[in-house]
């Protein structure tokens, strides 16, 4: 019986081994994971410019919208909705005949002040007429010329003149109509220069002063960047948000901004500095952190693998990403292909089409 059971544990022993010799054999038959298809990059430092980016609005320099002082029907429109005018320049002159007849008879009262005086001094002479009653109608004189001339001043509102020069925007009144005071004729916007009006946090206060250079985007001109500077920065915090009013004035020689368009601001602050940039494709985000696959000698052949390295990274622009801590000037990184990754696997290179890599995106065409 002890025999028949050694014999069985020899015979079970051997079998296992057996077993053992055999996945091990079809293990080391088994084909090897091929190397993973990855495009890479060189770290390098490249020269940073610190920027504080808002969003604006757009408002002219000059702007304003017109309006009419005093009531009146509508008698000439000279000029047509979009027109650029010249400042002085007659817009809109509304019905005067009854201000100009009334004109007329304040100017004979004062003309008949006038010869009334003149008699009273020939008289003077002759001891006829007292110097009071000169005073009395040199008084009366006044009074009637000044009647005139608030005439004058009425009859001069009955027509506007452009305050400065500029375009006008669409006219928003009709021959014959009747006006009211402080009726909406139209806008008039000078587009030479145009102020954008930001907000920043109050904690970046102090990195702006006067003077700063802004560039400017619209979203209407893709590619193109306005540059201007900051001309103005409000003296108080708002209580609600604790942002505060930033002012830059940006020329417009073309007339292509507009006032009420928001625009994507940009301010320059501090000086350049050489900062390690990578394409953003490169950086890998988990609950771990970021990080990136740096391509290093396989220790065995002649092949390529890659290591999992852990990163910081800075501030952004474009595709550009910062890294201030983890990788080293001369390293290269893989920038497409890393979802097939992980530590140790085997790469090829394939560079043939490069993840976008500037540092002023253009959007994509429609």
């Amino acid at each position: 019986m002890l025999v028949m059971l050694g014999g069985l544990a020899i015979l079970a022993v051997v079998l296992a081994f057996g077993f053992y010799l055999h996945v091990k054999a079809l293990m080391a038959s088994a084909p090897k994971p091929g190397a993973v298809t990855v495009s890479d990059t060189v770290v390098r430092p490249s020269a940073w410019q610190s920027r504080m980016k808002a969003v604006g609005t757009l408002s002219a320099v000059h702007g304003v919208e017109l309006t009419t002082q005093v009531a009146g029907v509508i008698k000439t429109i000279a000029v047509r909705s979009g027109a650029q005018v010249r400042a002085g320049e007659v817009l809109v002159t509304l019905d005067a005949a009854p201000e100009e007849a009334q004109l007329a008879s304040l100017q004979a009262a004062a003309d008949l002040a006038h010869t009334t005086l003149e008699r009273a001094r020939r008289l003077m002479t002759g001891q006829t007429v007292t110097q009071a009653a000169i005073d009395a109608d040199e008084a009366n004189l006044k009074v009637k010329q000044a009647l005139v001339d608030q005439q004058k001043a009425l009859i001069a509102q009955k027509t506007l003149r452009a305050p400065f020069s500029g375009r006008l925007g669409i006219l928003q009144v009709n021959l014959g109509q009747y006006l009211t005071p402080g009726t909406r004729i139209a806008s008039l916007q000078d587009l030479r220069a145009m102020h954008d009006d930001f907000v920043v946090p109050q904690i970046d206060i102090a990195r702006l002063s006067r003077g700063q250079p802004v560039s400017v985007r619209v979203d209407a001109y893709a590619g193109r960047v306005f540059h201007g500077q900051i001309t103005a920065i409000n003296s108080e915090v708002d209580l609600n948000t604790r942002n505060v009013t930033v002012r830059a004035t940006v020329p417009n020689p073309d007339g292509l901004l507009r006032p009420g368009m928001f625009v994507h601001t940009e301010v320059t602050t501090g000086a350049p500095r050489e900062l390690l940039t990578l394409p953003a494709s490169a950086i890998t985000y988990n609950s771990y952190g970021a990080s990136v696959y740096v391509v290093v000698p396989a220790k065995t052949g002649t092949g390529k693998i890659v290591q999992q390295v852990f990163v910081t990274t800075g501030p952004t622009r474009g595709d550009q990403v910062t890294v201030l801590n983890g990788l080293k000037a001369g390293q290269t990184v893989v920038t497409s292909g890393q979802l097939k990754l992980s530590p140790g696997a085997a790469v090829r290179i394939d560079n043939a089409v490069q993840p976008p890599d500037a540092v002023h995106p253009k959007p994509a065409e429609q």
